[in-house]
């Protein structure tokens, strides 16, 4: 049996679950989300608690029994806490302006970079350097802020670039002169 799997996951204060069938929505006071369970995963809503359990001992539904019991763990996190990630821009005119719904980022390319910014995500953008992404969805936090980071990741040698609020970049000496 899967440890992740079987524990079971309290739903907190605020938060409405509906389970049908296969679909699981969850409604809290950040937002809504929706889930659809793959065959041989249910889910039950007992006392409070989320119990997802499994059909079957096959490999693909011992795998996905703990991923889905993650997913739904983290959409009751999303709606009643969100999901919040930080980037830090360092460089010699490096820069980031909103634009509406599109960040804007100068990273010492000839041109600037302009990023859609998904539906579901919302951004903010502090001193011009520090960038801050929200939303309920932990997924499409993650993803929009490892597309941002790729446009120009922290280089080793000056540090420029774009990273993760705490990032340790590993830094090299350049040429050394004799």
């Amino acid at each position: 049996m899967s440890r992740v799997g079987r524990k079971p996951i309290a739903v907190p204060e605020g938060v409405s679950v509906e389970i049908s069938g296969a679909a699981v929505r969850v409604k809290g006071t950040k937002g809504e989300m929706a889930l659809e369970l793959p065959f041989g995963i249910t889910a039950e809503l007992k006392a409070g608690e989320i119990e997802v359990a499994r059909a079957d001992e096959r490999k693909q539904t011992r795998a996905l029994h703990g991923t889905f019991r993650a997913h739904i763990a983290n959409m009751l996190e999303g709606v009643s806490k969100g999901f919040t990630r930080e980037l830090e821009i360092q460089g010699v005119g490096y820069r980031a302006t909103l634009q509406g719904d599109t960040l804007v980022l100068n990273l010492g390319f000839s041109h600037s970079i302009e990023y859609a910014v998904p539906p579901t995500v919302t951004v903010a953008v502090k001193d011009n350097t520090k960038v801050t992404l929200t939303s309920v969805d932990k997924q499409q936090v993650g993803l929009a802020a490892a597309r941002i980071r790729n446009f120009s990741k922290a280089e080793p040698y000056k540090g420029k670039g774009v990273r993760y609020k705490g990032e340790h970049v590993r830094r090299k000496s350049g040429k050394t002169v004799a």
